[in-house]
């Protein structure tokens, strides 16, 4: 996350000397001007992540859960939260959920550990890390997420990071033939049959977290992209899903 911000400082330093952009012809013309410039300066920034925003002259930037501004002549750059005052809507965490819904819909059923009721009404991502308290509280109650028709899809994300035995734990888990059954027990601190296998995709869940925005464990992303950081009783997580229905 750290080294978002950098490039996002670098970025501004670079921009900085875009002081003689000339003047578009129009919002097409300089919206284009803006992702070529940006593109240049900023890997792995998508085209459609660059748009308009709800101030003229201002474009958005996007990175996972990183929402920057610039001027349409590429001379200022500003991080932070955009509020709309008449409408007391939180824009900048608008496209926050918009950015968190991509991420996580390209991600197949296959590369997350599923746990799927007999009628799924809701479907929300849960970071989990193997030896947090509150992490395991949740999973605990997981027949329940079940009867309230809450289907879990998984994400390993061992927050001490590569070299923490929550890691190590987070790889077993993903080698076993039976991932949700490993997830239990490692989750009661019992064994299970593992092997030797690709594991890289913790490292994969572990980067997606950060995209996300991840402040601790559990953290909940519900299906419009709604980040909830910390344990939600299953309950109260129907009551979660059902007011962002609502808004």
């Amino acid at each position: 996350m750290n080294s978002i911000f950098v490039r996002i400082s670098i970025l501004a330093a670079a921009l900085a000397m875009f002081v003689s952009w000339p003047v578009a012809a129009d919002e097409t013309t300089e919206l284009q001007l803006v992702r070529e410039t940006v593109a240049e300066m900023f890997s792995g920034i998508d085209e459609e992540d660059i748009f308009p925003s709800d101030i003229d002259g201002w474009y958005t930037i996007r990175k996972g859960a990183i929402i920057a501004y610039i001027s349409g002549d590429g001379r200022y750059l500003l991080q932070g939260d955009l509020i709309d005052l008449q409408e007391q809507v939180n824009l900048s965490e608008k496209d926050r959920n918009e950015s968190r819904v991509k991420m996580m819909s390209k991600v197949p059923a296959e590369q997350t550990i599923t746990f799927t009721p007999d009628t799924v009404r809701h479907t929300v991502s849960v970071f989990t890390d193997i030896d947090c308290t509150f992490c395991r509280r949740l999973h605990n109650q997981i027949d329940e997420y079940m009867d309230e028709g809450i289907e879990v899809r998984y994400f390993l994300y061992p927050r001490n990071g590569p070299t923490s035995p929550s890691w190590a734990k987070a790889e077993q888990v993903w080698c076993a033939d039976d991932r949700n059954e490993a997830l239990t027990l490692a989750k009661l601190d019992k064994s299970f049959e593992s092997h030797e296998c690709d594991s890289s995709i913790v490292s994969s869940h572990y980067a997606m977290g950060q995209d996300v925005g991840l402040r601790g464990t559990p953290a909940i992303v519900l299906e419009d992209g709604t980040l909830f950081s910390g344990y939600l009783p299953p309950k109260q997580l129907t009551e979660a899903i059902a007011s962002t229905l609502d808004d």
